[in-house]
């Protein structure tokens, strides 16, 4: 029998950036993350240029970004090399990370416990992902699967 898991219902998967070139990098609009335990922040690279890219979750009071900010040190792990292994490495925990600049697809993931890395004391608690300038041969996306405290049919939206 499989697991009772369903991914919809349980991490509801949110665009943050949609596919596109980044040579001058961009922000992601801001969500809000205060009602969940954690947040997985998936960025895709399909790196066309040898240059590596920065990506860096910023933390803001609200959803126009006021107030933006890197977060505190999280947990990130990378898979540099899609073509040759679906397994992802533990990285040092950051505030950002830097891709290798080696030709290939990768995926870097940020585990947010907004209570752990972001300042809610402050009012600080929607997050977004930033990509830092690179080329426009290397294309960038990013979600946000987010883990709510309360298992319920219809979660509470992060958009607002």
């Amino acid at each position: 029998m499989a697991r009772q898991f369903s991914l919809p219902e349980i991490l509801p998967p949110v665009e943050l950036l949609a596919p596109a070139a980044d040579a001058a990098g961009r922000t992601s609009s801001y969500l809000n993350v205060a009602k969940l335990d954690k947040a997985y922040i998936v960025c895709h690279v399909n790196q066309g240029n040898a240059a590596t890219v920065q990506l860096t979750p910023l933390q803001a009071q609200d959803t126009s970004g006021t107030g933006s900010k890197a977060i505190t040190a999280t947990q990130i792990w990378s898979d540099l090399n899609e073509a040759s292994s679906d397994q992802l490495t533990k990285q040092t925990n950051a505030a950002n990370y830097t891709t290798d600049a080696g030709l290939h697809s990768k995926v870097v993931v940020f585990e947010i416990s907004p209570q752990d890395c972001m300042d809610l004391v402050n009012g600080f608690h929607t997050i977004a992902i930033q990509t830092g300038a690179s080329n426009a041969a290397n294309i960038t996306e990013a979600m946000i699967y987010g883990l709510h405290r309360y298992q319920q049919a219809q979660p509470p939206s992060i958009l607002t």
